[in-house]
């Protein structure tokens, strides 16, 4: 019985987004920007050399089609063939984040405009926070602000260790983030904050309510890997409820069952993205027939991308190739694995936020061809159409 593997390369943008002049990083639209396409030039440059060296090495995608669906994607003249099917798909979901994208590439649009709070301090209302205090026991909390992780643990960690406040910060995207000290806070006291908070956000269309914890001490902080997203419930069902309810097994590999909110999937594996690469390895294994197995590798994104790190992207676009290029030869007769992605984060871009861009639609395993360009939407109806799987029409192309 066939089986399906969904692989989002979590950022992996390709440029070319008709709507990207509608998209900003600060005052900036994304006009232009092109993830993949400028860390490659960069890297043939000479400009992306720590840790690496020369132009960027991607064979098994190469070989799969991403430079023709990169191609595509611009408007560029298609050249050459591919052994893989491929094409570049665009987003209609007014954002460019985490939520929107997997949500439309499993077959649902976002049918409402997230709330995203303003880039001013205070970020949040003072009844939100007197809330989140509240809930955490405290008599007050730290942050409002937009910021990246690490900056705002720095500034606010000495305090938080102190006081007990938890650190409450924002970003570009629909979220309500708050980091906490694993040991000092307590790792399940901050899961628990969080996901006695997340209705009130949630209420507000904030897509999602963040746990980040750390652990080190001053100059020396680190956040673990106990990262836990607090997500909407998906509205209608999609891809995994799908196939669950055709009585397939689903299995979560990284972030998807947050982004889900466990809706139609089994079982969750997560780690680093070396741990996630071996979990899939092992489902590429062991998965019965009939399966489907969603995975997110977001160190793309949450490593590299939001610190413009071209090298650190390139590098590590080049272990994912190697390690991808295994598991193909690995796949069983009838066995399609796609490689997608959510957005783009463009590391030569101005700002630190995502960037609104189409994404690649690479197929393993179902011959070759292009696919030309389609939408995310369309991602979910090939992977539900080999397995058979019957797609609502109330939720796919609305």
């Amino acid at each position: 019985m066939a089986r399906a593997f969904l692989v989002v390369m979590d950022s992996v943008g390709i440029g070319g987004a008709p709507d990207a002049d509608t998209f900003f990083n600060g005052d900036v639209p994304d006009t232009g920007a092109n993830t993949l396409g400028h860390i490659a030039r960069a890297c043939a440059a000479g400009e992306a050399e720590a840790g690496r060296s020369g132009p960027l090495h991607l064979p098994t995608l190469a070989r799969l089609g991403i430079w023709q669906a990169e191609a595509l994607a611009n408007g560029r003249p298609v050249q050459g063939q591919a052994a893989g099917k491929w094409g570049a798909a665009t987003e209609v979901s007014r954002g460019k984040d985490t939520p929107s994208g997997h949500w439309e590439l499993a077959g649902l649009p976002v049918p409402w405009e997230w709330h995203y709070f303003p880039d001013s301090d205070p970020a949040f209302p003072a009844e939100l926070m007197a809330e989140v205090a509240a809930l955490a026991g405290v008599d007050g909390t730290l942050g409002n602000t937009h910021a990246s992780g690490l900056p705002v643990i720095e500034a606010f960690a000495a305090e938080h260790i102190r006081t007990g406040r938890p650190i409450c910060y924002t970003s570009a995207d629909s979220v309500f983030q708050i980091a906490a000290h694993e040991e000092h806070f307590g790792l399940d006291r901050l899961l628990a904050l969080c996901e006695a908070a997340a209705p009130r956000l949630h209420a507000m269309k904030v897509g999602r309510v963040i746990a980040r914890p750390f652990i080190g001490e001053a100059g020396a902080y680190v956040r673990t890997e106990n990262r836990r997203d607090y997500a909407i419930v998906p509205p209608a069902p999609v891809l995994t409820n799908w196939v669950q309810d055709a009585g397939r097994r689903v299995y979560g590999i990284g972030k998807i069952g947050d982004i889900f909110s466990m809706q139609g999937i089994d079982e969750v594996r997560k780690g680093s993205d070396a741990v996630l690469m071996a979990h899939l390895a092992d489902l590429v294994r062991e998965a019965e027939g009939g399966s489907l197995t969603f995975a997110n590798f977001v160190e793309f994104d949450s490593l590299y991308g939001h610190r413009r790190d071209v090298a650190g992207y390139a590098r590590a676009l080049e272990w994912f190739d190697a390690e991808i290029g295994g598991l193909i030869s690995a796949l069983q007769p009838g066995d399609m694995l796609v490689l997608t992605a959510d957005h783009g984060n463009d590391p030569t871009w101005v700002g630190t936020d995502h960037t609104r861009e189409r994404v690649p639609v690479l197929v393993a395993g179902q011959g070759g061809g292009p696919l030309g360009h389609m939408g995310f939407v369309d991602v979910a109806a090939l992977v539900a159409g080999h397995l058979g799987v019957a797609v609502p029409v109330a939720t796919v192309g609305s």
